[in-house]
């Protein structure tokens, strides 16, 4: 199916450049130019895609990966859509220095609130998007809590953000704990970041 919708992509849309990702372990998945995200998504909802499950952003070192998770419940069949963006600077709270696609809710209003989500948690402007507020945080918020290199700010509105007493230590430290407990730190994923700078490496495994 796959190889098959990336060739009428390509077919459909110039400059799309849309390749299939066949997995031999999890999920295939077709990957296509940003810039044509808005014209790829018409064109699969002309196919028999007419719904959107999600929208998901993935902060990686060097790029941001968005997956429109689409689904043809006629036929059923369901795809992975992905297309890679810059990261831009997510450090504060300004749009224009975010990466930049266009916004699909045109092609699916489900695409409203999780665009939002995006932009709220990742850090992705969606130009088009009818409403583009962030959605679980506030609006003045400073950076995108999902990236690698969020830092959450110290108070917000005069309030201690993240007070030490209320932090659950024995949670940021399970990883560490674990690793003690098995005796081999490779047998054990942990993703909870450490302020001992001794234990910083280890536990950034699993992120």
């Amino acid at each position: 199916m796959h190889n098959e919708i990336a060739s009428k992509l390509n077919g459909q849309v110039s400059g799309s450049n849309a390749v299939a990702n066949i997995a031999t372990v999890g999920d295939s998945s077709v990957m296509v130019e940003a810039g044509k995200i808005l014209e790829v998504c018409k064109a699969l909802k002309a196919e028999g895609f007419n719904v959107l499950q999600a929208v998901t952003g993935t902060d990686y070192a060097d790029r941001i990966e968005l997956t429109y998770i689409l689904a043809d419940f006629t036929n059923n069949r369901e795809l992975l859509l992905k297309t890679k963006l810059g990261r831009g600077d997510g450090s504060g709270n300004n749009k224009d220095t975010l990466p930049k696609i266009d916004s699909v809710v045109s092609v699916w209003n489900a695409a409203n609130f999780q665009e939002r989500e995006t932009y709220d948690m990742i850090g992705v402007n969606f130009v088009g998007h009818p409403d583009l507020r962030r959605i679980l945080t506030p609006d003045d918020w400073q950076g995108y809590p999902l990236r690698r290199d969020y830092v959450v700010q110290e108070k917000y509105l005069d309030m201690v953000v993240n007070p030490a007493h209320k932090i659950n230590s024995a949670d940021h430290m399970f990883g560490k704990k674990l690793k003690e407990e098995i005796g081999d730190p490779k047998k054990v994923s942990a993703s909870w970041k450490s302020n001992d700078a001794d234990e910083s490496e280890d536990a950034k495994d699993g992120e």
